[in-house]
This record gives C-alpha cells, sequence and structure tokens, in this order.
C-alpha cells in the first residue's frame, strides 16, 4: 500500500491500544499538529485508524479581571465604601470613599442591586446588612482562575465573560488510535510516496507531475473561527431611522452636545426649580458660562416663565435666574435642538410648513437598568404646520413605525411641561410581551411658541432609538446593545425584523 509520507508516519506512530493526542504524535514524527490532523482524518475516512473528538474549555483573565482580581470588583469596593459610612450615603461621598473613576462607577450601579448588595435610588446608595462581599462568586472565581484553579459554575463564567472579565477559549482535543485495518496495513507493509499539495510550473516543464502523488484536501476538516467587523446594531437603526424619515419630508438638525440651560430647559418652559434640572438628573459642567444668548429671546422667555404668555397667561411664579439660563451642561434630551432652530438661532428655514429631525446623544443621570442608560440615543423630530391636530401625531407615528414592522403602537395621556396635550408611546416586546415605553410627545404650548415668535402649531416628539432596537432585535435589556456590559455575541447575530 502506497501513501503519502505524512500518513505512513502517523500509521508507524499511532498505537492499537492507547489513544495518543495529536500533540504527542506531531512530537513523535516530527510533523506540525495541522499536518498531522490532516493525515488523520485521511486515514480515518480509509478505516485505518479511529480519531476520537472532546472540547476542552480553559479560562483565562483578561488585563481588567488582574486589575479587578487585585483591587476588587467595582461593586463590592462600592458596598465596602456605604457599608463603613453607616450604611446609607449619597452616591457621590460612597464613590469618592470606594476610589471609583471613569467606567468602573457605571460597572458599580449596574451590579451593585443585581447581587442584593443594597439599593441605588436618587442619589443615595444603601448597604445591606446581610450582604457578604467576601463570598461574592465573581470575585471568588477571579482568584481560582488566576491561581491556576478550575471554575465549574459556568453561569458565573458566563457573567465574567460578558464583562470582559475573562477570555473563555473552547478547543477540539482529538486523540487517534489504530483500526484492526491500520494494524493489517501495517503488517503488510506501507510505502512512503512522494506526495505534493499544488502543481508548480517546475512540475509541469519537467513532467514529473505524472509520476507525483497530489495530496487530497479535506474541504470539511475543521477551520479556525474568524469574526469579520460588522455595522453595530444601532448605527445600523440609526441610518435607518434617517433614511425613513428623510423619506417622510424631513430635514436633519445638529448642534452641541454641551449647551446652556436655556436652550436645555428653559426655552421648553421648565420652571428653574423643576426636580429634573437638579444635580439628581443634570450632568452640570464646570465651565464659564454661555455669554452668546439672544437678548430679546432671554426676555420674552423670562417673561414667559414669570407671567406666561396671553391673556390669561399664568406663569409659574417661582425664581428665574439668567444665570442659571447660561450655565453649560449636557442635554437631557435633543429638544435643545428644537429650540435653536425654531428660534431661527440656527439659521434655519422655519416658514411653515417645516419638518425636521436629530438622531443623536442626550444625557441623564438616571438608574440604571433594562430600559435606562445615563447616555442613549433619541430620534427628535418636531412638523410645523397650520392647523396639525393630534390625529396629525398619532398618523405620523403609525407610519413611522410600520417602516420598522411595528404595526400597533398605543397611546397614553401624559404631562409634560412643554407641550398639550401630550402623550406616552408604547409598544410590545416580540420576546416578553411586555409593554415598553418607546417615546414621549405632544403638541407645543403657547408658553413655548410665543416666545420663539412661532405663531402656527408645531407637534413634536422624542422617541427612543434604543428601545426601537429592543422591538426590532429581541433584546430584552438595553445594556446589550451598547456600554460595558454589551453583548458581543448577541451583535454578532443579532437580526433586525424590519
Amino acid at each position: 500500500m502506497r501513501l503519502p509520507q505524512a500518513q505512513v508516519a502517523l500509521l508507524e506512530a499511532a498505537s492499537a491500544t492507547d489513544a495518543k493526542p495529536i500533540e504527542q504524535l506531531a512530537d513523535e514524527t516530527d510533523l506540525k499538529p495541522e499536518a498531522v490532523t490532516r493525515a488523520a482524518f485521511d486515514l480515518r475516512d480509509e478505516g485505518l485508524v479511529a480519531v476520537e473528538e472532546r472540547v476542552e474549555e480553559s479560562a483565562t483573565l483578561t488585563d481588567e479581571g488582574e486589575t479587578y482580581r487585585g483591587e476588587g470588583l467595582p461593586e463590592v469596593r462600592l458596598f465596602r465604601a456605604a457599608r463603613d459610612a453607616g450604611g446609607d450615603v449619597g452616591m457621590g461621598e460612597a464613590i469618592g470613599a470606594a476610589g471609583l473613576e471613569g467606567p468602573e462607577v457605571d460597572i458599580a450601579l449596574a451590579n451593585y442591586a443585581r447581587k442584593g448588595y443594597g439599593v441605588v435610588d436618587s442619589g443615595e446608595v444603601s448597604a445591606d446588612a446581610d450582604a457578604d462581599p467576601d463570598a461574592d462568586p465573581e470575585a471568588a472565581a477571579l482568584s481560582a482562575l488566576a491561581e491556576g484553579e478550575p471554575v465549574d459554575d459556568d453561569d458565573v463564567l458566563d457573567r465574567l465573560e460578558s464583562r470582559g472579565l475573562v477570555d473563555l477559549d473552547e478547543r477540539t482535543v482529538r486523540s487517534v488510535t489504530l483500526t484492526d485495518e491500520g494494524v493489517t496495513a501495517l503488517m503488510e507493509g506501507v510505502e512512503a510516496a512522494e506526495t505534493v499539495d499544488r502543481l508548480t510550473p517546475e512540475l509541469l516543464t519537467s513532467g514529473e507531475w505524472k509520476d507525483v502523488e497530489f495530496a487530497e484536501y479535506n474541504v470539511e476538516a475543521d477551520a479556525p473561527a474568524v469574526e469579520g467587523g460588522r455595522e453595530h446594531v444601532l448605527r445600523g437603526m440609526s441610518e435607518r431611522v434617517k433614511d425613513v424619515l428623510v423619506g417622510m419630508g424631513f430635514r436633519e438638525m445638529d448642534g452641541p452636545h454641551a449647551d446652556a440651560d436655556f436652550w436645555i430647559n428653559d426655552c421648553l418652559f421648565m420652571p428653574q426649580d423643576h426636580p429634573a434640572r437638579t444635580h439628581w438628573d443634570r450632568f452640570a459642567l464646570d465651565v464659564p458660562p454661555v455669554a452668546d444668548l439672544p437678548e430679546g429671546l432671554v426676555d420674552r422667555v423670562e417673561g414667559a416663565h414669570r407671567d406666561g404668555v396671553g391673556e390669561d397667561g399664568d406663569g409659574y411664579h417661582s425664581p428665574w435666574s439668567e444665570d442659571f439660563a447660561r450655565a453649560i451642561a449636557l442635554r437631557g434630551h435633543t429638544t435643545s435642538l428644537s429650540m435653536r432652530y425654531l428660534s431661527g438661532y440656527a439659521n434655519a428655514d422655519i416658514d411653515p410648513p417645516k419638518r425636521y429631525f436629530s438622531v443623536q446623544k442626550a444625557y441623564r443621570n438616571d438608574t440604571l437598568d433594562a430600559t435606562h442608560l445615563l447616555e442613549f440615543y433619541q430620534i427628535e423630530g418636531w412638523v410645523m404646520a397650520e392647523d396639525l391636530s393630534v390625529r396629525d401625531l398619532m398618523g405620523t407615528f403609525e407610519e413611522f413605525y410600520r417602516q420598522f414592522g411595528i404595526e400597533e403602537i398605543r397611546f397614553k395621556p401624559h404631562y409634560n411641561p412643554y407641550t398639550e396635550p401630550s402623550f406616552e408611546l408604547f409598544g410590545e416586546h416580540p420576546e416578553t410581551g411586555e409593554e415598553i415605553e418607546i417615546g414621549n410627545s405632544g403638541m407645543f404650548r403657547d408658553e413655548v411658541l410665543e416666545p420663539l415668535g412661532i405663531d402656527c402649531d408645531v407637534m413634536a416628539w422624542g422617541l427612543a432609538l434604543e428601545r426601537l432596537a429592543m422591538l426590532t432585535t429581541g433584546a430584552e435589556d438595553i445594556r446589550d446593545l451598547h456600554g460595558t456590559l454589551a453583548d458581543l455575541e448577541f451583535l454578532r447575530n443579532a437580526e433586525v425584523t424590519y
């Protein structure tokens, strides 16, 4: 029997009684492991050897995992700081005492309540007296892996992998055993034949191609998995939203992420003592205030806040400070862009009818959960025309969401300081059946429009891009889409339904 040199070497090294791993056979034959694997599969197809396969999993700490093994997990450090402070402490004080910085803050807040360490609410951190950070299974797993010990809890390993603290690897271990046919072939004699793996010009010109044996390729052999790049789900969703709105006749707005409170809230008839304008919900920036605001508009907005508009108008009768209006913060909604455009400050053409939109980030000091993040994308939009009604607004939403395969949305009356009437939008999650709030909308009030110099109707909305993505991909947690806990496997394989 004539066989390629690698197959002959493998037959002679293999045993009929002991299964030998590929790595051992590679050492004994001085062949590369991939050459031995290829020869083993070819001999298996001829019935001369048996190939046994098993999958081995291994876990190794990432650089971040090594850091947290030494310093402690962020949520554990936050718990110890809150406990040492008496069990109930301000969030800023607890974060400072825990030594948390940058992304560690979000990570600690995202995992704190999940592990039963306590509650984070309204800027306060409480520590559960019964919680035991020394028994934290994720921290224990990090220590075990660092010392080369196995971790048998797959759920803990999966959680650590999703947090980017460990890398989980699977490798297929193959062992080779001679079959009875293989033993017989060796006893009868096996001759090595010269084989080549490609046809070269030299073989053609010399005529040697007639006497050599060409290696066969096993196209079904295992190959390393290669993950190529792809467009992020939210990026694709954002571009799709823009295409839909442009197709509906809208033009896109643009503007600063950090802006004066005047544009973010005051123009929207939001009282300066509103809870949403305190440090609990607002990301204020320690930078000089905005000096360039339209003076006439500032006076008109202040008048609306103090006295209302029209003969029957009634303002808030609460303090109003121009210094506060000029202070800079990260915008809590992209409606600041609408105010800039409707006022004419952005040099936009605002002769009715007009339609404008934006798909940009907003920033809000919310409690992290399955539907809330500290920074998120908002689909802002408004339509200015004569004689608009709530029916026009509802019809616009029905047409918009129909483009994404969402045929049924529900409306709930709501209160906003800047729109009347107002309502929230809800959609049904395709996997859980849960009603998810997907937006807020209404007709801008006279107290908003009159200071801007607008004398016709304007209907407006702010819709959640991430929640739209949840409805179209089936994601059950907004943190699977982006952020420090994003599920990369989900993002690689997510299928959008529209």
